[in-house]
């Protein structure tokens, strides 16, 4: 009994690596087609976390982060540095950047004092032709806040 799903799940898996790169990324044509997969899923599930393609979504993007730390340049840099190297090699400035806000806006983004919304992020990675994994924050990096600066509410956003 056992051996029939066995034989069944090898069959479905098959099917479905046809499709989607579901494994570990060894290729940039597989990580680009990852990325765009995850982006499509995304769009698709939105904020629900119970979506039936949740799991999957996150599974390959453990797939993607695996492959952007052992490939990209940015894997250890925070947001604002890949921000600030991203404008340097393309000669933005903090003004030519309006669809994530004012130049006072990217400013606070470029100096820590204000995180990246998912609507920037959006935006950014949309730009620059990159997955949006590279503008997210990570927890596993931890971003200097200067010591005067405060925590903004809702409303002063």
């Amino acid at each position: 009994m056992l051996a029939k799903y066995i034989q069944e799940a090898n069959s479905d898996y098959l099917r479905i690596r046809q499709r989607i790169p579901l494994g570990p990324l060894r290729t940039e044509v597989e990580y680009h087609q990852a990325v765009s997969i995850l982006d499509a899923i995304v769009d698709e599930i939105g904020e629900q976390e119970t979506h039936p393609l949740a799991d999957l979504a996150e599974t390959l993007g453990l797939f993607i982060e695996a492959y952007e730390d052992a490939h990209l340049p940015f894997s250890d840099s925070s947001a604002p540095d890949i921000l600030r190297t991203l404008m340097e090699e393309h000669g933005l400035t903090q003004a030519g950047l309006p669809e994530i806000g004012s130049q006072g806006v990217v400013s606070e983004i470029l100096s820590g004092k204000r995180d990246l919304n998912v609507r920037q992020i959006t935006h950014l990675a949309t730009r620059f032709h990159a997955s949006p994994n590279l503008f997210m924050p990570d927890p596993k990096r931890s971003i200097k806040r200067p010591s005067s600066s405060r925590k903004r509410t809702a409303s002063q956003r």
